[in-house]
C-alpha cells in the first residue's frame, strides 16, 4: 500500500506520462518486485506484456513502436530512481517484508521472487538485487545460487532431461553450473557431461584365403605361359614360382 506521499507522487507521474495512477501504480510495483533494476508486466495501456532493464534493454508487445519503447523505458527508469529516493510503500506491522514470500515453495525469508515459474519437473524463483538469488527445485531436491551480476529474464530446460537448465541474463545465456552454489545439490542440474567420442575399431587385415594345389598349378601354368611370350623374365618366373610352391 501506498503512503499519501507515494499516492501524491504516482499521480503526478501518472500525468506527465498521460497514464492512470493506477497503471502507474502496477508498474512501481513490478519495478520493486524486481529490485529496481528490472520489471516485468502486462497492460494494455502500454502495449501489453513489456519488460524493462535498468541499463538494458526494454521490450514491449508492439516491438516496431519506438515511441512506446522510450516511454515505457522512462518511467520504469523514474520509478526506480523514485523507489531509491522515497518511502513510498506502507511498512507491514514488522517493519518489514521477510514474510512476504510466506505460502511459497522456496525459502520465505528470501521474500517475493522477482520472477518464477515451472517447466517439465523442473521450477525456479528468481530474486533480485539486492537478494541475487536463484532457487531451482527438481523433483523435490532444492538447490540456492548466486546470480552474481545477471539479472534473470529467462530460464530454459532442454525437454525431456533434468539437466540442461540455462537461463538468460543481460549478459546473454549462462549455464546454471557456472553460478555458486550455494546450499542444496548441482549434480541434479549439471549438464551432462559430453559424451566420449567414439573410437573406430582397427579394421581386420584382409588375410589371404587357402590357396588348394589346383589353384596352384594353374598360377604355375599362367607365368610359364607369361615367360614364354617373354612378358616375365626367368628371374621373375622363378621367383614367383617358388612363392607359389611355398603354399603347397
Amino acid at each position: 500500500m501506498l503512503t499519501e506521499q507515494g499516492q501524491e507522487q504516482i499521480k503526478e507521474i501518472a500525468t506527465r506520462y498521460d497514464l492512470t495512477p493506477e497503471v502507474v501504480t502496477s508498474v512501481l510495483e513490478a519495478v520493486a518486485k524486481g529490485g529496481g533494476t528490472m520489471a516485468q508486466f502486462n497492460m494494455a495501456e502500454l502495449g501489453g506484456h513489456a519488460q524493462w532493464m535498468k541499463g538494458g534493454m526494454t521490450m514491449v508487445g508492439d516491438m516496431f513502436n519506438n515511441s512506446l519503447k522510450a516511454k515505457v523505458s522512462n518511467l520504469c527508469q523514474e520509478l526506480s530512481t523514485l523507489l531509491s529516493s522515497s518511502n513510498l510503500f506502507v511498512k507491514s506491522a514488522k517493519g518489514d517484508e521477510a514474510t512476504a514470500g510466506a505460502g511459497g515453495w522456496w525459502p520465505s525469508d528470501l521474500g517475493q521472487p522477482t520472477a518464477s515459474g515451472a517447466q517439465n519437473t523442473m521450477r525456479y524463483a528468481y530474486f533480485a538485487a539486492p537478494v541475487r538469488r536463484l532457487v531451482v527445485e527438481i523433483k523435490g531436491q532444492q538447490s540456492i545460487y548466486d546470480t552474481l551480476s545477471h539479472q534473470i529474464f529467462g530460464v530454459s530446460q532442454q525437454q525431456g532431461t533434468t539437466g540442461n537448465i540455462a537461463f538468460t541474463s543481460q549478459h546473454g545465456p549462462v549455464d546454471l553450473a557456472a553460478l555458486p552454489l550455494i546450499s542444496g545439490s548441482s549434480e541434479s542440474v549439471t549438464p551432462s557431461p559430453t559424451a566420449a567420442p567414439k573410437t573406430k575399431s582397427p579394421q581386420p587385415v584382409n588375410q589371404p584365403e587357402a590357396a588348394t594345389e589346383g589353384d596352384i598349378f594353374t598360377a604355375l601354368e599362367r607365368l610359364a605361359t607369361l615367360l614364354e611370350k617373354g612378358i616375365l623374365t626367368q628371374e621373375e618366373f622363378n621367383n614367383k614360382k617358388s612363392e607359389l610352391l611355398k603354399r603347397i
